[in-house]
């Protein structure tokens, strides 16, 4: 059977369901976009190793050619949950509007493997002195487990990795860590008539907002970086819970909130700082406090600037490497050894949103730009 076009693997990832999420009734299994990329990979003369990460996760490692270098084209096989009633299309239909391809994930990001898949099958009757790997992850839009998995993993990749996030073919050499963090505090309810009757959580939080917001000060001034649209960290209190009623003290209260260090800031000595802070106030007002991450950090990235990533990217795009202050994979695939870049053709405004969309104008400049890199790293290059 031959290979479907690329507008067809478009469409049939876009109409393979495959929503990350931390509520298990959204949660889904991504092994169809997997058997779908593994089955198209494997018609073209790459080796595909499926790796279980855990039940109905899935990663793939595809790789064409061999040697100690080689480039890897890297992305994330989920999406983000959606609300159909938003959406003026199907969202797991490829609908072209206004020359816009239109559907979940068309952007953010499984549109890119159709594109990396493109770019390659026209080079691959040419010798190839290093290897081309395109590796497609799991669970990126909640947990990140299926790149932490191949960290911990150990096992080398390539000597380059380009994860095609949605930058606007601009390199990106730099992002923010992502902290999610919960305080939770435990007060004793009582009469409201009566404040001895009780220990109040809410005015305890009352307390722990105060210092969070005191450090987010302090940080603010300890720490710019002017290659972000945001030079500062960011502190975010997303969302508080607590009490029931207005004639008891409030029992509990508890708050989420998200934290974007730059890079150069430890998310350890953040938390440490945090800790800090809350100690004197659970004491102060007779609660317990319970501090913790609601999912392990991702550190911030930075790439240098005179790798050879970087340079090579800069070159083909015309653009010089800048930064964003979404999170992405890219610092799992640099502990691995690879230089790393971010670099893919959606628009991050219309990630995460209905009707999220890929220019029909990006999809050719793409596939070129990726021609050229697998030029450099597997055509042309060879490990001395």
């Amino acid at each position: 059977m031959p290979l479907p076009s690329m507008q067809e693997q478009f469409a049939a990832l876009i109409a393979a369901p495959s929503v990350s999420c931390t509520q298990p009734s959204l949660d889904q299994s991504n092994r169809q976009v997997i058997d779908l990329l593994a089955g198209w990979l494997s018609d073209l003369g790459f080796a595909c190793d499926i790796q279980q990460v855990e039940p109905g996760k899935f990663n793939l490692i595809a790789t064409f050619g061999s040697g100690p270098g080689g480039l890897v084209l890297a992305g994330h096989s989920d999406t983000v949950p959606y609300d159909e009633a938003l959406w003026s299309t199907d969202p797991l239909k490829l609908t072209e509007v206004d020359g816009r391809w239109v559907g979940l994930g068309s952007c953010d990001m499984k549109g890119f493997f159709a594109l990396a898949i493109e770019a390659v099958r026209g080079l691959i009757d040419q010798p190839f002195k290093q290897p081309l790997i395109i590796l497609a992850t799991c669970d990126e839009e909640s947990s990140m487990s299926g790149a932490k998995a191949l960290a911990a993993a150990g096992r080398p990749l390539g000597r380059a990795a380009v994860i095609g996030e949605p930058t606007g073919l601009r390199p990106i050499r730099l992002h923010k860590g992502v902290m999610m963090e919960r305080i939770d505090i435990l007060g004793r309810s009582g009469h409201s008539s009566d404040p001895s009757l009780g220990h109040s959580a809410l005015e305890a939080m009352h307390g722990a907002i105060g210092e969070l917001l005191s450090l987010r000060q302090q940080w603010q001034r300890e720490y710019n970086n002017a290659q972000f649209s945001v030079p500062q960290p960011t502190l975010n209190l997303g969302c508080i819970h607590g009490g029931d009623n207005p004639n008891r003290i409030c029992g509990q209260c508890s708050l989420e909130f998200d934290l974007r260090p730059l890079p150069g800031m430890d998310p350890q000595v953040l938390r440490a700082a945090i800790l800090g802070k809350l100690a004197p106030l659970a004491e102060l007002h007779q609660v317990k406090i319970d501090y913790a991450p609601l999912f392990a950090e991702v550190p911030p990235f930075e790439q240098r600037a005179d790798a050879e990533l970087v340079r090579v990217a800069e070159r083909l795009t015309g653009h010089t490497a800048a930064a964003v202050g979404f999170g992405t994979e890219a610092p799992y695939l640099q502990s691995m050894g690879c230089e790393t870049l971010v670099l893919g053709p959606g628009n991050i405004a219309c990630a995460h949103q209905p009707g999220e969309y890929l220019e029909m104008s990006r999809l050719q400049p793409t596939v070129r730009l990726l021609r050229e890199l697998i030029g450099h790293y597997c055509l042309e290059s060879v490990i001395t």
